[in-house]
This record gives structure tokens, sequence and C-alpha cells, in this order.
């Protein structure tokens, strides 16, 4: 092995543990700052589109701890945008899930990614109300609470569970022609309300496929190499712009992969 790349794992490394260790502290932040259960306490930023004061008191945690650790690194905040640019890049949503944060529930989470160059070479998503949490370095695994996870062996659609994500930017019509798709199919459809817990369960086979219309990048920055050490398939995100806009993506459990794509009309790699 090149000292290069040597140096390259131990870079990695080092910030995927540091920043472990700060999504725990932020964690116990947001848990401390969760409403009770009952009406929404949040503001509206539009239809079913809530900010909490949770999400900016975390991204503010986060993004200043990162900044003091590794000042030469740039950060992407969902709250804020970017704030920074370099050779490594944090990327976050502070409350993934806020809808069900805002009304008391358990799950939402914590998603942190970091990309080398624009490519996803870590991931943490932390689950605190869960007590779960999903780790993947590039090349060294993912998994859950230290616990190894691969996506499911599903490989018949009549047993098949998919989740399909809804958002105000979704027009009704494509959701409802997806679901009636995944329908004809065999498969159960699902709408839990957090896209990276979705992702999540993709990856250690609680689920055998997620489809969103409309989703960011600190959505999935943490999630895409948790899916890819889980061996999931999953659409080509970056690639198809996910790094300046909204954009589409699909993953799904290997066995199933040929008929969920067909189906929704989505390309996988």
């Amino acid at each position: 092995m090149k000292n290069s790349q040597i140096t390259e794992e131990m870079e990695i490394s080092r910030r995927f543990y540091v920043a472990k260790s700060l999504l725990e502290e932020a964690a116990l932040l947001a848990l401390a700052m969760r409403p009770a259960p009952g009406g929404p306490s949040a503001t509206l930023k539009g239809r079913q589109d809530y900010v909490t004061e949770a999400d900016r008191a975390v991204e503010s945690m986060i993004y200043q701890r990162l900044a003091k650790l590794f000042p030469e690194d740039g950060f992407i905040g969902e709250e804020h945008g970017e704030q920074a640019q370099g050779l490594y890049q944090w990327v976050l949503d502070p409350i993934d899930g806020t809808s069900n944060f805002a009304r008391g529930r358990n799950r939402w989470c914590i998603s942190l990614g970091l990309m080398k160059n624009k490519h996803p070479v870590a991931g943490i998503i932390n689950a605190p109300a869960l007590k779960e949490i999903f780790t993947a370095i590039e090349g060294k695994g993912a998994f859950l609470n230290d616990t190894p996870i691969r996506a499911a062996k599903s490989h018949v659609m009549d047993e098949a569970m998919v989740e399909i994500g809804w958002s105000p930017f979704v027009p009704l019509e494509w959701w409802q022609e997806k679901t009636t798709a995944l329908l004809n199919l065999g498969g159960m459809p699902r709408s839990l309300g957090s896209g990276a817990l979705a992702l999540a369960d993709v990856a250690c086979g609680r689920s055998d496929g997620y489809l969103e219309k409309v989703i960011y990048i600190w959505d999935v920055a943490a999630a895409l190499v948790i899916l890819k050490e889980a061996e999931a398939c999953v659409s080509p995100f970056i690639e198809m712009g996910g790094l300046k806009e909204k954009t589409i993506i699909l993953a799904t459990a290997p066995g199933v992969a040929s008929e969920l794509s067909q189906a929704f009309g989505i390309e996988l790699v």
C-alpha cells in the first residue's frame, strides 16, 4: 500500500471518529430540545416543510466544532447552505425527519456525510430517539450500532416492502403513478417521513427499496456510503446533479433492483 493511500485512510478515519463522537453530543442536544408529543412545535418554511430551533442549534454546534477542529475542510448544511470549501467537505442535515421531530415522534436523525473531492467517503446517521447509529467508511463496511449490515436478500416482489417519499415538491400525479406501479408488482408501499433513515433501512435490510423524487445532498451524503458498503443498488445521485440541486434517488436490495428500476423508470448502478 502506498504511503499516500495510508495517509488518506488515516485522514478519513480521524475525521470519522471525531465526527461520530461529535454527533453523540449533538444527539443529546437535539433530544433535550425535542417537543412533547402533540401538535407540531415548529416554523413552517412552506406547506408541510418544517424547521425547528433544534435544526438551527444542532447545525450551528456541529459547524462551529468542525470548523475549529478541521479549519481546512468545507461544509454544507441544510439550514445555512455552503459555509466553506475544501478538499474534504462535511455535509449535514441537522434534523432529518423534522416533521416527526416537531410532533415528538421518534423517527428522525442527524445525518453527517464526509466527501473528498465531491466523492462520499464516510457517513454517520445518528437516530438518538431510536438508539441507533448507522456508520460506514468507504471500503470498511457498513454498521448499525457497530454490528455489520447488508441489504436484504429479497428476490420476490410479493414480499417486498418499499418506501416512497412524499414532500410538497412532489407532484401528486407522480406519487400516485409510482405507488400504483409498486402495487402492481405486488410490493407494499410505505412513507415514514425521514429520507436518511429510509435509505438506512434499505442498507440494513428492513426495507427493500426507497424512492424519492426530490431530495438534497444533505439528506443522502451519509447514506450513500452506507448503502454502497451494504451492497445495495443506488441510482447515480451525484452524477445526476445531486451536489447542486434537488435530485431523484432510488435505492434497492440487489435481488429486486431490476424490477424496481424498470417499474420506476430509474437507472441503478
